[in-house]
């Protein structure tokens, strides 16, 4: 099976971005996981940790943004990069479960992701936030991060936050949930069909 990996380098006025992806990491795989993000912010570091953890996937990426403005670039523009990134390395819709869901509770806080990677992009999120900010980035923008990552990798994704009261652990929940979602999603299925009606994605 060929292997399902990527890179690139994004780089704008705002941000300069690298990042390396492979897709097929699980335990049981063959391949050594590899995790290593810098983005400047310790606890979109720390979200990006998780995602590639329990998605399966290595992930390294190294983000320098404009911080002395605010976190909305390096935020954004990582999204951005990981979708982009991610889509490259999946390649054609083909010979995948396409459809993923994933629950994950933390503590009190309990989450569900549903992603469809079908090459039209959508994002609904429904997080529930109450803080302001969470470490050094506003709560304000992980509904925009998911929504970056579905436009750019070209995923329908639903993420809510089902309860919990701690703003950390509500985040949190929601990046597992997702990546599970992403790991049921991009399972092989053994054969070679386009998992559509329409014969295409």
């Amino acid at each position: 099976m060929a292997a399902r990996i990527a890179s690139i380098t994004r780089n704008t006025a705002e941000t300069k971005i690298e990042v390396s992806i492979n897709l097929d990491c699980q335990p049981g795989s063959g391949n050594a996981q590899e995790i290593n993000i810098s983005t400047g912010i310790g606890f979109l570091d720390h979200m990006y940790n998780a995602l590639a953890k329990h998605s399966g996937m290595s992930l390294t990426m190294k983000c320098e943004g404009d911080l002395h403005i605010d976190d909305h670039h390096t935020a954004e523009d990582s999204a951005i990069a990981l979708g982009t990134v991610f889509k490259q390395a999946l390649g054609e819709v083909r010979g995948i479960r396409r459809y993923g869901t994933g629950f994950a509770p933390l503590d009190e806080a309990l989450s569900r992701a549903v992603i469809d990677i079908c090459s039209r992009p959508y994002c609904f999120t429904d997080l529930g936030m109450k803080r302001e900010k969470v470490g050094d980035i506003a709560t304000e923008m992980f509904p925009h991060i998911f929504y970056s990552f579905a436009i750019a990798s070209g995923c329908t994704l639903h993420v809510d936050v089902l309860r919990g009261e701690n703003d950390h652990h509500r985040i949190e929940s929601a990046f597992k949930a997702l990546a599970i979602a992403i790991r049921q999603a991009i399972e092989r299925t053994g054969g070679n069909d386009v998992p559509s009606t329409k014969g295409v994605l």
